[in-house]
């Protein structure tokens, strides 16, 4: 890419979209472009070609998806694979159709097997079954990721896959069901302490063990591949810090200055019982992350949620 390329950031409004921007910014790229959902649906496959046929974007960060937590994906296993399945093939089919000369496409860790060899290495893919609370979203990924492959087998395409750890930041979705774990406990947290309450419930045992990455250090290793990468492998992108769930709640607990105590429900489902990604290929090809502490970067994550909540 060079300074004056035109990007498209695909979810340019989310936690990771934002995140791309922000350091595409930061570098001096300026030619940025985005979609909301009245500007373009990206379920349909004619709003999507057509927003592609007038912008004609050079390089594609695919970063829109249909997310959310345990609860969210058990509640709502057709919808997630559905939305994904139509987004992933408008966008994909476009990049194609238009000569995007690079997309990359964001799959997540939870391609992987539930008891997959850990740290996770790329060819654990397909290796064992899906953890199965969130495997309808786990196929439309992996779906996606094959294919980009078998574009670029067929038609020559250069579109390139990063699987990301568990994410978090500023811009993230906060909600007690639907979001994911790390925003899912601030909210929860931040409530019974505006409350005034003396405990709060979190769902499972606590002891899974879970990979954080601040996702403005996601975004500089995206724009790292898309800038240094071609190829048909995956590629993981994770932080190398691990944390269980408990002790994460504990952090939490300290940044929002919640005094009462912390009580796990292990009647409700723990999911993978550790995802630790293997990022030895990422390092091999010369990026390493700059390991912002979890304390401080959730610290970060959660003035953003103060200052949103006004």
């Amino acid at each position: 890419m060079n300074k004056d390329s035109k990007i498209f950031i695909a979810g340019r409004y989310g936690l990771v979209g934002s995140a791309i921007e922000r350091c595409l910014l930061q570098q001096g790229f300026h030619n940025i472009i985005g979609a909301r959902h009245n500007e373009c649906d990206l379920t349909s496959q004619a709003a999507t070609e057509r927003f592609f046929g007038i912008h004609r974007p050079e390089y594609v960060f695919f970063a829109a998806a249909k997310v959310g937590g345990i609860s969210a994906n058990n509640t709502y296993p057709a919808e997630f694979i559905y939305s994904n399945l139509e987004i992933q093939n408008n966008i994909i089919h476009s990049c194609y159709l238009y000569g995007v000369r690079r997309l990359l496409f964001l799959a997540s860790s939870c391609i992987y097997p539930k008891f997959a060899k850990q740290p996770i290495n790329e060819d654990e893919l397909l290796s064992g079954k899906l953890e199965p609370t969130n495997a309808p979203y786990a196929v439309a990924k992996i779906a996606g990721i094959t294919m980009c492959q078998s574009y670029n087998r067929q038609y020559g395409t250069d579109f390139i896959c990063a699987m990301p750890t568990n994410l978090y930041g500023p811009g993230d979705r906060y909600h007690t069901d639907d979001s994911h774990v790390l925003p899912a406990m601030i909210l929860k947290i931040h409530t019974a302490k505006a409350e005034q309450k003396d405990s709060v419930k979190l769902w499972g045992s606590g002891k899974p063990l879970r990979e954080f990455m601040y996702s403005d250090d996601l975004a500089e290793a995206l724009i790292f591949l898309m800038e240094n990468y071609s190829g048909n492998e995956i590629v993981n992108v994770g932080s190398g810090q691990e944390v269980s769930i408990a002790a994460l709640a504990d952090i939490i607990k300290t940044v929002v200055g919640f005094k009462g105590r912390i009580i796990f429900d292990s009647s409700m489902p723990d999911g993978t019982p550790r995802k630790l990604l293997d990022c030895s290929k990422l390092r091999a090809l010369g990026w390493n992350p700059k390991h912002k502490s979890l304390m401080e970067g959730i610290s970060v994550a959660y003035a953003d949620f103060l200052e949103r909540a006004q």
